[in-house]
């Protein structure tokens, strides 16, 4: 069997040979956005994609393109609504006001509705191609709201059409509870991260001497403090997590195809 899991890589043999060994797909979803000076801006897509083609290599299955645009621009954006936006606008070469509703041919509640539409749109492009499970693993946090409701929408069709089912999830909601801190934006965390996909894609000597402020940095471990080693060891613990969510609903659909159970999380555990 062929080692890639990139679905557009493959040809039609390699597909069907790697979806009938596991019907399972990973969707993986980011946006572009600052991610301070040292790392590139699609940082959350990247992550992303470099999560699900690691789950797909451990357990199985196939791995649809990332998706690195398409979501509200206005809400929960580092370039829109952080407290230093403007100053990232300026380092951007950009007009703060870009970014404002204003700006946008839909308003904030469409843009978000629009997006839940294209999820759902792309999980039933999925159930077309022959998955039994589809898992959206969003990179940028704040989407992993939009995924869940895309996910809900088509579980519910599920019931209906009996076909794929629907789950989504991110990197360190697995990991929280063993480092105090798991998840930052652009910080130790998601710099170590993007290290781990590919060391040229950050630039740590683009930092701030230590203890001066980072625009649109969030953090509690410091970017300086990032690595490599880091990032992959992070990685490995959150995708084996979720292969073992993803193959628990691929061999037991009917513990989870009931009204309030469609993203129910840890059954494979008892």
């Amino acid at each position: 069997m062929t080692k890639e899991v990139r679905y557009q890589m493959l040809r039609p043999a390699d597909l069907v040979q790697r979806r009938e060994a596991c019907p399972v797909v990973y969707i993986p979803i980011g946006t572009l956005e600052w991610h301070g000076l040292h790392n590139p801006v699609g940082a959350d897509s990247l992550q992303a994609e470099y999560l699900a083609i690691r789950c797909a290599q451990i357990g199985g299955g196939l791995v649809f393109p990332p998706l690195y645009y398409g979501e509200s621009r206005t809400e929960s954006l580092m370039d829109s609504t952080a407290a230093d936006h403007e100053e990232i606008a300026k380092l951007m070469h950009l007009d703060p006001q870009n970014f404002s509703p204003e700006k946008f041919i839909y308003s904030e509640a469409e843009q978000s509705e629009n997006y839940i539409r294209l999820l759902a749109h792309i999980l039933n492009e999925a159930d077309t191609l022959g998955f039994e499970v589809g898992v959206i693993i969003a990179g940028h946090y704040p989407l992993i709201d939009y995924a869940r409701a895309a996910a809900l929408l088509h579980n519910k069709r599920r019931r209906r059409t009996g076909r794929m089912l629907a789950w989504a999830t991110f990197d360190y909601l697995w990991l929280k509870d063993k480092y105090d801190f798991a998840g930052d934006h652009a910080g130790g965390w998601e710099t170590s991260h993007c290290m781990a996909v590919d060391p040229s894609l950050v630039d740590l000597s683009a930092l701030k001497p230590r203890g001066e402020n980072l625009t649109g940095v969030m953090w509690a471990m410091d970017p300086h403090d990032a690595n490599a080693e880091f990032g992959k060891k992070t990685f490995e613990e959150s995708a084996d997590i979720i292969v073992k969510e993803t193959l628990h609903r691929l061999n037991n659909k009917a513990l989870y195809d009931t009204h309030g159970m469609y993203l129910a999380e840890g059954l494979w555990k008892k």
